[in-house]
């Protein structure tokens, strides 16, 4: 399944002290890394309502739109971005508080040998005009297009059992950095991320600056609780995906159901969830014509005259504001090919984060596909990759 988790906001600090470190001779090599990946990933979630939480304290009286806590479980965080915690091993219990710590404090400094990302300035943009009218038609042009694709950015190629699916993609997150008392809005330097997946789900690598170290990790085994995940719709794999009904009406209400409960709205919820399959997986190009148009019965789905990409292409893009937090998703495509080039979330309303430091046209989260291809063996990337 894709290990692909989500767009952190790093807040909070220790408050309880680590609970005694946990054995790692008890894993097999590699095992114990990719738990504390998944551990961190949960911690992510919690970190998220809390930090949106904060935003919505310091914009109260102040007339601003400020970000509310976000549901738990609003999205599996592995179809985002993971955040491995540089410390010592620790039980995979208990440990929130000094996860916290270790994520706030992780990116202070980037020396010899560090796996943290370097921070750049804070990314921000030019808020594109949104227009609701033809954005179905639009987007039943986007699907007619990638319903013709064979092995190119919008579709999937064949794939056998043996091989591999591989993702390259650009990628940086903005956040609040917290250090003691003091919150400074920090981005993540644009970077690449490197991402193979079997068919099937059960095997797997990363390798991203920031995430892993230069080697990566192994996406590969038992979840903590020592059991084989199975693929759902928020962390798919690729056999999964071959299962999902075509017809756009019957996989909305399918994602509407599965996803009942999450996210700020279910609306809002089920656009997310289409753009994280468009994005970090690889959905045969028939799943993906309907998830185009599925995404077109979604109310509120507007067209930006202009976005940008992670890699500074410019394109036509579908959208949506989450009115809860500000912040609009945004799925950008070639404006002559109309290939999915990427996806970003800029605040377009009100402020948000520790101390409301998110204002509007701050770029929230960037990514742009660089390379989707099959390759023979994890670690093989292709010529094109970024």
């Amino acid at each position: 399944m894709n290990a692909d988790a989500s767009r952190p906001h790093p807040a909070g600090r220790e408050e309880n002290p680590l609970l005694p470190p946990f054995a790692e001779r008890e894993l097999p090599a590699g095992r114990h890394q990719f738990h504390k990946e998944r551990l961190m990933a949960q911690i992510h979630e919690d970190l998220r309502a809390a930090d949106a939480g904060a935003g919505a304290r310091a914009g109260s009286g102040s007339g601003t739109i400020a970000a509310p806590a976000r549901t738990a479980g609003s999205r599996n965080p592995f179809l985002r971005r993971a955040v491995l915690v540089p410390v010592a091993a620790f039980a995979l219990a208990g440990t929130l508080a000094g996860g916290f710590l270790a994520y706030s404090d992780r990116r202070a400094a980037d020396g010899p040998g560090s796996t943290a990302v370097a921070t750049g300035p804070v990314l921000t943009t030019r808020i594109g005009a949104a227009d609701p009218q033809g954005t179905p038609q639009l987007l039943d042009r986007i699907s007619l297009a990638a319903s013709s694709a064979s092995a190119s950015v919008s579709g999937s190629p064949a794939v056998r059992a043996d091989q591999f699916l591989y993702i390259g993609s650009k990628t940086a997150t903005t956040y609040v950095k917290t250090v003691g008392n003091k919150h400074t809005l920090v981005s993540e330097k644009l970077h690449m991320r490197h991402q193979w997946n079997s068919p099937d789900g059960t095997k797997g690598w990363l390798i991203e600056p920031g995430n892993t170290g230069t080697e990566g990790v192994t996406l590969e085994g038992p979840d903590e609780k020592g059991q084989t995940p199975t693929p759902h719709l928020n962390a798919p794999s690729h056999t999964y995906l071959t299962g999902l009904p075509t017809d756009p009406d019957a996989l909305l209400q399918r994602i509407h159901r599965e996803t009942e409960g999450r996210g700020n709205s279910p609306d809002q919820q089920a656009f997310t969830t289409i753009g994280d399959l468009l994005r970090g997986s690889h959905p045969p190009a028939e799943l993906t014509a309907a998830l185009y148009k599925a995404a077109a019965k979604i109310p509120g789905v507007v067209t930006v005259d202009d976005a940008v990409d992670a890699a500074g292409r410019h394109g036509l893009a579908v959208a949506r504001l989450d009115e809860h937090s500000g912040r609009r998703e945004e799925w950008i495509f070639d404006r002559q090919t109309l290939a999915f080039l990427g996806e970003r979330t800029v605040q377009v309303q009100g402020e948000s984060g520790e101390q409301g430091l998110i204002k509007p046209g701050t770029v929230v989260f960037t990514s742009a596909v660089m390379t989707r291809a099959v390759v023979d063996r994890i670690k093989e990337t292709p010529a094109t990759t970024g």
